[in-house]
């Protein structure tokens, strides 16, 4: 369904229980989509989260987690304890407790009057903590967060521990199972095996725990797939298992009217107990690696400040993060970090943001700049003003951007959705077909070898490597490009980046520093550099005009501490200069026209201009009680790892085209010095996007690089757009990768993280596909016993996470 109001859509993330494979995800992606008010759906099996998109007049989120219940799945609940201050007496207590149980998105409060405390149970997806404090002070409140019960990392945790002890109990009741089965074989004739192994009731003893109670989540799952029309892994598991179980169980009764407790026949009791162990330990491993995929995610909020230092009533209070407000002031000391972002009110200290920029080298902060939260402060106290706080913070943002990020799908996955969807019924048929060709044609009669080769088909073919083949190693590479401060708004981004044939880059600040600095100062006899300087300054620093401050702030930081002379009786000459007079001597300062109205001859300097501005310098002369004084020159210039950026572009295949709004003659300048080759020059900030559109029209993919507002538009125009962190959230809301440094490197880096995240994928792919076709036909054949393709099929699961896993030792 589409929605025709598209402001209207909300999103919401679940945590879902009960999925093995990709057959789970993608039924409760077909379902959810399927409900009325649903626009999009995607279900992350790496995850084991749903991400949802809907329209919340026609469904709510309630609804959406009876949907997935009803699939045969189960949704997280988070819960938290808060303190809560200001109750007197019951009724306090009751209208808390009533207020939250009417918010959305919370099925269970409880509030505790003796202990002071509430009890909350919430959907995340639905409501926030700070929804809930918000509520609780709204009522008259205040309510303090104590413990996080149920957070995703601590359940994860327990979901492992819980997968360890189970592959272990089986582990122990199966032993003595597969003892007896090797002694069977001759070349282990000479390995003693007690009679009470052999012994078919006892192997039933062992066998039954294993098949039912701790094997029963195969059963439950295979139910509940198969009562909504589909099939998935537990449906091959069970089938397989059982077939072994219940065909000895058979042998077993029928050795009991032979009247011996021996061994007559072959039993398969090993064959179920075996499998459903190496499955569990399959499981387990993958839990394990699943649950280091997501460690970017961790290392992201481990950098998060636990408590802050602020100003309150003229003393210095410690308090939780959750209690800062905006505008507060907070101190923060050398080597602490910095809990929120805010602006510098007071101190002078350098700044280390490589957790969040991946920039190295350390950055000076004075008062009037701008902090990071989380980031390091290295050496002076620093005041700051918390101008941002929780979810609004740029580490929140970047959390919020890579989740994002992880629990979105590529395009790519839609060829395992395709394949996962048909894949069971497929699998199913083969071992229907392998036990009567081997019953009827291949050992006629021989019922527990035909049996044997169907289970080994059904036990390899399990489809769980195929389902985790694409989010691993999208949780990976998003991950890892978050780490070097690059943010994937989305797989379908991180997909896409890798077929980019053309990049576009805005000049000022993207290429340039985007901040003018004085490059030149070329006096004439008498005067010298420093004086003329000096003079310059003085007379630059009543003017408005954005090249003024780079003179002002060169002449200040080589005066060495001495002032600066006062300039008297300035005028702003529009299109011309500027006029004053400095120490009794007038001062002009302009371009040539200005000099021409003035009468004054300035020799040779027509050359010295021209090389200057062909270097893409803005130049004016100087001239002293009406003599030529000499000229200065400002230019923005480019960034340090420019050229280096683009050469490494350029050797990856890719073109590179600078576009701006200066004029030819000073964009050729820098586009040289940066070694970009095409220029589009004087582009009206408007025309950017047009001029993005008729690269498209070839059908080139265009990515566009820029950093200010009026590059939002390009930016949402380009088939990938991407902003540069250091410039303004307008250009980043519009872009779909984000570039935390400054540093047009990054640009390369996003490429070679989507190459190398692609390759992965492709050969996760590969490897899923290469096991069943490969593995499936080699079992039919009956060269594999079913305990060895169980553990081949536990080991193709196990490969492919770690597989993705390399992407996090990727270096850049």
């Amino acid at each position: 369904m589409v929605l025709t109001n598209k402001s209207e859509e909300h999103k919401t993330t679940l945590q879902i229980t009960g999925m093995t494979c990709s057959a789970c995800a993608a039924r409760i992606e077909k379902g959810l989509s399927r409900m009325e008010g649903i626009t999009k759906a995607n279900v992350n099996l790496a995850l084991e989260q749903a991400s949802v998109a809907y329209d919340p007049s026609q469904v709510d989120v309630d609804k959406i987690e009876q949907k997935i219940t009803t699939l045969g799945f189960g949704t997280v609940k988070q819960s938290m304890d808060f303190a809560i201050t200001g109750m007197t007496c019951s009724a306090c207590a009751t209208r808390i407790e009533k207020g939250l149980n009417r918010m959305t998105g919370i099925s269970q409060a409880n509030v505790n009057l003796a202990l002071e405390t509430a009890h909350v149970e919430y959907s995340q997806g639905n409501t926030t903590l700070k929804e809930i404090i918000g509520k609780v002070e709204q009522l008259g409140f205040k309510a303090i967060p104590v413990v996080e019960a149920e957070d995703t990392a601590e359940l994860r945790r327990r979901e492992i521990d819980r997968k360890k002890w189970m592959w272990l109990f089986a582990a122990a009741l199966s032993l003595p199972l597969l003892w007896a089965m090797v002694g069977h074989f001759s070349f282990t004739s000479w390995i003693p095996v007690p009679s009470l192994f052999m012994n078919p009731w006892f192997q039933l003893i062992l066998a039954t725990p294993v098949q039912f109670m701790i094997g029963g989540q195969f059963y439950t799952g295979a139910y509940k797939a198969l009562r909504n029309g589909s099939a998935n892994m537990d449906v091959l598991v069970a089938l397989g298992t059982s077939a072994a179980y219940f065909y000895s169980v058979y042998l077993t009764i029928q050795s009991l009217g032979m009247g011996t407790m021996e061994h007559t026949v072959e039993m398969y009791y090993e064959t179920s107990s075996v499998l459903i162990t190496l499955i569990l330990v399959g499981k387990w491993f993958e839990a394990l690696a699943k649950g280091r995929s997501s460690e970017a995610i961790k290392s992201l909020m481990g950098l998060q400040a636990k408590t802050a230092l602020v100003l309150r009533n003229g003393e210095e209070v410690n308090i939780r993060m959750e209690e800062v407000v905006v505008g507060e002031v907070i101190i923060v000391k050398p080597g602490e970090k910095i809990p929120i972002d805010g602006q510098v009110l007071d101190g002078l200290s350098s700044v280390d943001e490589s957790m969040l920029t991946g920039e190295s080298i350390p950055i000076e902060k004075q008062v009037g700049d701008k902090v990071i939260g989380a980031t390091l402060n290295k050496n002076g106290v620093l005041r700051i003003k918390a101008t941002k706080i929780g979810e609004d913070t740029t580490l929140a943002q970047i959390i919020q951007v890579v989740e994002a990020a992880q629990g979105s799908k590529a395009p790519i996955q839609r060829i395992a959705d395709v394949i996962s969807g048909i894949f069971v019924p497929i699998v199913v048929g083969i071992a229907v077909i392998t036990f009567f060709v081997w019953y009827l044609v291949m050992e006629p009669n021989q019922f527990a070898s035909a049996l044997e080769k169907a289970i080994a088909v059904l036990v390899i073919a399990c489809p769980c490597a195929l389902g985790l083949a694409t989010p691993t190693s999208i949780m990976a590479g998003s991950g890892r490009a978050a780490e070097f401060g690059i943010l994937f708004k989305g797989g379908e981004h991180l997909e896409s980046a890798q077929r980019i044939e053309v990049v576009v880059l805005d000049k000022t600040g993207t290429v340039t520093n985007g901040k003018p600095v004085l490059t030149d100062v070329l006096p004439v006899a008498p005067m010298t550099g420093s004086s003329l300087l000096r003079m310059i300054a003085a007379v630059e620093k009543y003017s408005e005009h954005p090249l003024a401050d780079a003179i002002v702030s060169a002449a200040v930081d080589r005066s060495k501490g001495l002032p600066l002379p006062d300039a008297k009786r300035f005028e702003n000459i529009p299109g011309y200069g500027v006029m004053a007079w400095v120490d009794g001597r007038k001062m002009l300062i302009g371009t040539r026209k200005l000099m021409s109205e003035n009468g004054l001859d300035i020799g040779t300097a027509h050359e010295d201009m021209n090389h200057l501005e062909e270097s893409g310098k803005t130049a004016m002369l100087v001239a002293v009680d009406g003599k030529y004084a000499g000229i200065v020159a400002v230019a923005d210039t480019i960034k340090e790892t420019s050229r280096e950026a683009v050469n490494r572009l350029q050797d990856m295949g890719i073109e590179v085209i600078m576009i701006t709004g200066d004029n030819r003659r000073t964009a050729k300048a820098i586009a040289e010095q940066a070694g970009i080759l095409t220029v589009l020059a004087e582009v009206l900030p408007e025309g950017k996007a047009e001029e993005v559109k008729k690269l498209q029209q070839s059908g080139t993919i265009i990515a566009m690089v820029g950093d200010g507002i009026n590059d939002a538009p390009a930016l949402a125009t380009a088939n990938i757009g991407m902003a540069v962190g250091t410039g303004t959230d307008v250009a980043m809301e519009a872009a779909d990768v984000t570039l935390m440094r400054g540093d047009l490197n990054a640009v390369a880096d996003a490429v070679i993280m989507s190459r190398r995240t692609m390759s992965n994928i492709k050969q996760n792919l590969f490897w899923a596909l290469a096991y069943n076709v490969i593995g499936i036909p080699i079992a039919a054949l009956g060269f594999l016993a079913p305990w060895l393709a169980g553990a081949v099929m536990a080991f193709s699961s196990i490969s492919v996470v770690l597989n993705a896993l390399r992407l996090q030792r990727v270096k850049l």
